[in-house]
C-alpha cells in the first residue's frame, strides 16, 4: 500500500515538474522509463499522459506484443507492450501485483496514433547534461532508435524517437 502512495506522489510529483518547466520554456529532454529490463528514454515532445495500468480488452488476431485496447479519459487506445515491441515478442508475463508499478504512456496527440506504451516503471526526467557519454544510432538497429546514452553509474539509455515508431509498418500493423 505504501508503494502505491509513493508511486502516485512521483507521478504527481512529475506531471507538476513537467508543467512548471513548460510554462518556464525550460523543459527537459526526456521521460526515463524502464520496459524489460532495458532503460529508454521518450522525448518529452512526443510523450503525453502518463496513465496507471488499467484493465485492458484483448484483440483476438493480433501480435503478441499489441496486449488490446484500453479506455482511457473517454478514448480509447491501443495497448502495446514496449519490451515486446522491441524485442518482437510478449515480454515475460506480469501478475497484478507486478503492474503497480507499471504505467502507459500515451504518444503525443500530434502524432495521430491513439496508442499507450505499457512501460515497467518512470524513471524521472532526464537532460542532456545527466548523461556523460553518447553513441549515435548503429546503422543495424531499429529505425526508431536514436543515440545511446551512459549515465554516471554506468547504466545504458537507449532514445526511442516516438514520430519515427508511430510511423513504422510494423508497429502499426497490429494483426498477427
Amino acid at each position: 500500500m505504501a508503494n502505491r502512495q509513493a508511486l502516485k506522489e512521483l507521478q504527481i510529483r512529475l506531471a507538476e515538474r513537467l508543467q512548471i518547466a513548460r510554462a518556464q520554456g525550460v523543459a527537459p529532454s526526456w521521460l526515463a522509463v524502464e520496459a524489460g529490463e532495458k532503460k529508454y528514454l521518450l522525448s518529452l515532445d512526443q510523450s503525453g499522459e502518463i496513465f496507471p495500468w488499467t484493465g485492458v480488452q484483448p484483440v483476438s488476431y493480433t501480435h503478441s506484443w499489441f496486449l488490446g485496447v484500453a479506455s482511457l479519459r473517454g478514448g480509447l487506445y491501443g495497448v502495446v507492450d514496449l519490451a515486446g515491441f522491441v524485442r518482437g515478442q510478449i515480454s515475460v508475463s506480469r501478475n497484478e501485483f507486478a503492474r503497480t508499478e507499471s504505467r502507459l504512456v500515451s504518444l503525443n496527440s500530434a502524432l495521430e496514433v491513439n496508442c499507450v506504451l505499457l512501460i515497467d516503471k518512470l524513471a524521472g526526467l532526464r537532460k542532456q547534461s545527466d548523461f556523460v557519454d553518447f553513441s549515435a544510432r548503429q546503422p543495424e538497429m531499429p529505425e526508431f532508435f536514436g543515440n545511446q546514452y551512459a549515465d554516471g553509474h554506468g547504466a545504458s539509455w537507449q532514445e526511442i524517437n516516438l514520430q519515427r515508431l508511430s510511423q513504422q509498418l510494423e508497429f502499426l500493423a497490429i494483426a498477427a
